[in-house]
């Protein structure tokens, strides 16, 4: 269990000292009103027209953007914006795999993901690749900040963090009750419902109320076909409410957050063999009948602004997540021998070699397998993080210089808690009969826990032209790993201990130059950083990243250019079932030095008026460049990597990536239109021409969205994704070939009042 730590002077250290936090940097400028108080020390950019004057990469959807497509997928979300390498896994989005200039895909284990300012995944530093991903159809924006604007998040800072910004407290005229409902049906059984209501009341003369409640449903039957058939899809839930005290003048905010999310998807690592994606892309194999996963997520937040002065913010956190996950699913298959186990990658990149295992999977019809051959493991794993966090921000002038100087800290725990169990299954006639289950405990028995205090110092320096941005993080880390054993799932005797500390600072510099009013040249660098996992004997992950460009912004044109590089001086690689599996989950190895170059674009242009023209159309483009390249041979155990020699590409980083938008916008109609080109990527570290069973297919994707007002509150509105229909293998991770989503469509109403 996590305990807050009982040396009660560190507590007040943080509460009496408020104007600390964590790495929430950047004041805004004059954020939207119904975020200034809460939300504007935690963000970059108050809105989309910041970005301009930010020293650094960083890029905002705001909720026009997210209603566009009205996406419930994050990797459909998230490529609109430069540098973010999107792995799919299931069609869905239910558990993306994110990385930012080259920090690896795997589980979102290298960049830092927050809702609302405060770390979001189920144990960050214990466990960062635990997976939970909030709902985008609840969300009212995403920051995507990278370069030296990225030390102020933490603890990843190797590529950067993302920031999700959940349905606001809606602040329309005090005393009104506003509201939202969307409803959606469509392709393979989906529907979608997702309603909010809420508002601020006056209290008194002094004081205000406000309230949000809100709901979202979200079920398919799946896209995919087992062979003797079953549901292939998910169905969720995820609601919750804020309550907001605050004072009229502005002055103070209180807000309470609760979420709860569950979520049921009968999802599997098990994919397909090559041969078998040609024929039939959206098969499933019989011996991935009994795979599903049940999580659980809740969020707990009270947050607290007050405005000391004009001049002085200090903002104030208490988090707390609670998630539990059991994911039954194929987990390998016995050997011919009956000695071991073979990993499902291994069977399906080689099913002649092991046809035995192969029958086993595909289970046909008058098949009888070997009893016992196939194991299916429950993943049963508990996550608890807590922690408070604070910050302060003052400006104030020195001279001919103006100060807006950040003082931040955190105190963050959080443990992963495994208590896993493998069930042992024979194939008979296209079904999975249980021959012997296993008790709880038995195959994973571990808790991994991790306690942290993260100090942050930034300084932003205006003198004429130029901007300053001096930043400084520090982070002390303390990694516990008890480990009773599969024979003690009672947790009564001995145990075996590993301990570790992480004690690191993290500087950063950015600096811009208004060489005109429309032109803006911007620099900076600074060092990358990942935390060790709990047990592991590897040294942190650590690089130095520097970028430098121009930003554009002029007559309704919109433009930026970055480029990046990032040293590594040693990248890590983690074991996950999502990778493969042939390696034992958690363990960590070094991949050493590694280069990561690339090239940033951005445009944006709407062209017309609707007052003047009667239509207008906007136009957007991102776009990535990347080199990435391990710069020393090596062998590892690790399966994406395998046998590296120094200038073979780092595995799943497409050296080209494009996303344009092109809407047509009249005074009652939308119709919008999304491309994206996605280029061949290696599914395992090398050089040279990609061979079949290691690549990654490239791919163009249109999204196309229509809208009509029905009335002005009233909308009909439909997406069609995947417009053309394209077949593409997604990836060989975790096991086999595995498709991207096919054509989607659905259709609804969407009111407002």
């Amino acid at each position: 269990m996590i305990l807050w730590r009982s040396s009660a002077s560190r507590l007040a250290i943080v509460v009496g000292a408020g104007f600390w936090s964590m790495p929430i940097l950047v004041q805004a400028q004059e954020a939207p009103k119904e975020n200034r108080t809460l939300l504007a020390p935690i963000v970059v950019t108050a809105d989309k027209s910041d970005a301009f004057a930010i020293g650094g990469s960083v890029q905002r959807l705001d909720l026009t953007d997210m209603e566009r497509f009205s996406y419930s997928d994050p990797n459909r979300v998230l490529r609109q914006i430069p540098g973010v390498y999107l792995q799919e896994e299931e069609g869905f989005g239910l558990r993306p795999n994110i990385g930012i200039r080259g920090s690896g895909t795997d589980r979102n284990a290298r960049i830092t993901v927050m809702e609302d300012g405060i770390l979001i995944a189920p144990a960050p530093y214990a466990a960062p690749a635990a997976y939970y991903f909030p709902k985008m159809a609840r969300m009212s924006g995403v920051e995507v900040a990278k370069g030296p604007a990225a030390i102020k998040y933490g603890p990843m800072t190797v590529g950067g963090a993302i920031n999700l910004f959940s349905t606001p407290i809606p602040d329309s005229d005090i005393g009104t009750l506003t509201g939202k409902a969307d409803i959606l049906g469509g392709s393979y059984g989906g529907r979608r419902v997702h309603a909010w209501t809420g508002g601020w009341a006056p209290l008194g003369d002094a004081f205000e109320i406000g309230g949000l409640i809100e709901g979202l449903y979200d079920k398919s039957d799946g896209f995919k076909d087992i062979d003797r058939g079953g549901d292939t899809g998910f169905d969720l839930t995820d609601w919750g409410g804020k309550l907001g005290f605050r004072t009229a003048d502005g002055t103070q905010n209180f807000e309470f957050k609760y979420q709860n999310y569950d979520e049921t998807s009968n999802e599997t690592y098990l994919g397909l063999t090559l041969d078998d994606f040609k024929d039939t892309p959206f098969r499933r194999y019989n011996a991935s009948q009994k795979d599903v996963i049940d999580a659980a997520h809740n969020i707990y937040q009270f947050s607290h602004s007050y405005e000391i002065t004009p001049d002085i913010n200090l903002t104030t956190t208490v988090y707390r997540t609670d998630t539990t996950r059991a994911w039954y699913k194929l987990n390998d298959v016995r050997n011919d021998s009956d000695t071991g186990w073979v990993s499902l990658s291994n069977i399906l990149a080689d099913p002649d070699t092991y046809s035995t295992q192969m029958a086993d999977i595909v289970g046909a019809d008058g098949y009888t397998g070997r009893a016992g051959a196939l194991r299916v493991r429950n993943n049963a794993r508990a996550y608890q993080a807590t922690g408070i966090q604070s910050v302060l921000t003052t400006n104030f002038d020195t001279g001919e210089l103006s100060h807006e100087l950040e003082l931040s800290a955190r105190y963050h725990q959080d443990e992963e808690d495994r208590f896993q169990q493998d069930d042992r299954y024979q194939m008979v006639n296209g079904r999975m009969i249980l021959t012997s289950a296993g008790a709880p405990g038995s195959q994973s028995n571990r808790l991994n826990e991790a306690k942290a205090w993260a100090f942050f110092a930034r300084d932003t320096i205006e003198a004429g032209p130029f901007t300053f941005v001096p930043g400084l993080r520090y982070e002390s880390i303390n990694l516990d790993q008890t480990n009773w054993g599969s024979a003690d799932p009672g947790r009564n005797g001995p145990t075996t201990a590993k301990q570790s500390y992480v004690d690191v600072f993290i500087p950063g510099l950015s600096a811009t130059w208004s060489a005109t009013d429309e032109v803006l040249l911007v620099a900076g660098v600074h060092r990358g950083f990942a935390s060790p996992a709990p047990g592991s004997d590897v040294d942190p992950e650590t690089s130095w990243n520097y970028e430098s460009g121009v930003k554009y912004d002029s007559d309704g044109w919109r433009a930026g250019a970055i480029g990046f590089i990032n040293s590594y001086s040693n990248l890590l690689g983690t074991c996950t079932a999502s990778t493969g599996g042939n390696c034992t989950i958690g363990d960590q190895f070094e991949g050493g030095e590694v280069s990561v170059k690339g090239i940033e674009l951005t445009v944006g242009r709407t062209f017309g008026s609707i007052d003047s023209n009667g239509f207008e159309v906007p136009v957007t483009l991102a776009y990535t460049y990347t080199n990435a390249r391990f710069r020393s041979s090596f062998e590892s155990d690790y399966d994406l990597w395998g046998e590296v020699t120094a200038g073979d590409e780092l595995p799943y980083t497409p050296q080209n990536q494009i996303t344009v938008g092109v809407g047509l916008e009249m005074e009652r109609a939308r119709l919008n239109t999304l491309i994206n080109w996605v280029d061949v990527a290696r599914a395992m570290a090398g050089s040279g021409p990609i061979a079949e069973s290691d690549r990654v297919d490239s791919r163009i994707l249109v999204d196309l969205s229509a809208e009509i007002d029905l009335s002005p509150n009233m909308k009909l509105y439909g997406v069609a994704q995947n417009l053309f229909n394209k077949t593409y293998n997604a990836g060989f991770s975790p096991s086999g070939a595995r498709p991207g989503a096919p054509l989607t469509v659905m259709a609804g109403i969407r009111s407002r009042f």
